[in-house]
């Protein structure tokens, strides 16, 4: 997987996770997700997964293919 796919999957990801951590603690009240805590649990663990690829992806070295 190239880096900038990584990296813009580790943004969504985090992204995602953020808004279902607000939605679960019912700080964004839109959905059916809101108010129910579980969602806020989902939510930082998808976002600690995307912090996790991001941080992985921009302290891996890039690839230098040889010809």
């Amino acid at each position: 997987m190239s880096r900038i796919v990584s990296l813009v999957i580790g943004v969504v990801l985090a992204l995602l996770g953020l808004l279902w951590i607000l939605q679960g603690l019912d700080l964004v009240g839109s959905g059916g997700m809101s108010g129910h805590a579980i969602w806020a649990v989902i939510g930082v663990i998808v976002a600690a997964v995307g912090v996790v690829l991001v941080i992985r992806t921009l302290r891996t070295p890039p690839v230098r293919d040889e010809l």
